[in-house]
């Protein structure tokens, strides 16, 4: 069970049922994370924003969903990799995509290149190297299609941390994890 409140949409009000029954009429379902989401409005609304910003970017809908899972499954999110895996399906990703995103590859150079990037930018916790920055550019994406990467990086890292620490319940066909990520003791 979620360490935070998931809100009932029929049972919000103000902003956060404002904002519920925009996700639900653009999605046809409303995902716990952002029924969870809207125990703030203004965390719900930051998130639509930035995935709604980023989805009218240059990047393409299959890349934004293997830049997703390869961030997902390095954070350990399960929530995420199972989602982003319905979602792939949805855009048109095989199978066989979807697994080789996970382990941030692609048979495509381009897309692998991309994939890499985004894990050194986890890895490197936003600290890419100039030779990072070359690979991908080096690849073929230019400056504002890396800044797009960097961003889905971030949004990406965001909804792993938010669904990770409130432990929102998974409502998509649940993924196992390839490795859980080592936890922290106090």
């Amino acid at each position: 069970m979620s360490r935070l409140s998931a809100i009932q949409p029929d049972q919000a009000t103000g902003k956060a049922k404002e904002l519920l029954d925009a996700v639900h009429s653009a999605m046809k379902m409303t995902p716990n994370m952002t029924r969870v989401m809207a125990n703030s409005p203004a965390v719900l609304q930051g998130y639509l924003s930035f995935s709604g910003a980023l989805a009218g970017g240059v990047l393409n809908h299959k890349l934004r969903e293997e830049l997703a899972l390869a961030v997902s499954e390095q954070n350990s999110c399960q929530y995420c990799v199972s989602a982003h895996t319905a979602i792939g399906k949805m855009v048109g990703l095989s199978g066989a995509e979807i697994e080789a995103a996970r382990d941030g590859d692609s048979a495509s150079p381009k897309t692998a290149a991309a994939l890499k990037f985004a894990r050194e930018i986890v890895a490197k916790q936003g600290r890419a190297s100039e030779s990072d920055v070359e690979a991908v550019r080096a690849a073929g994406f230019n400056d504002g299609e890396i800044a797009e990467i960097i961003a889905h990086v971030a949004l990406n890292v965001f909804t792993n941390y938010f669904n990770n620490t409130a432990d929102v319940d998974v409502d998509f066909p649940k993924i196992a994890l390839r490795q859980q990520a080592a936890t922290a003791t106090a």
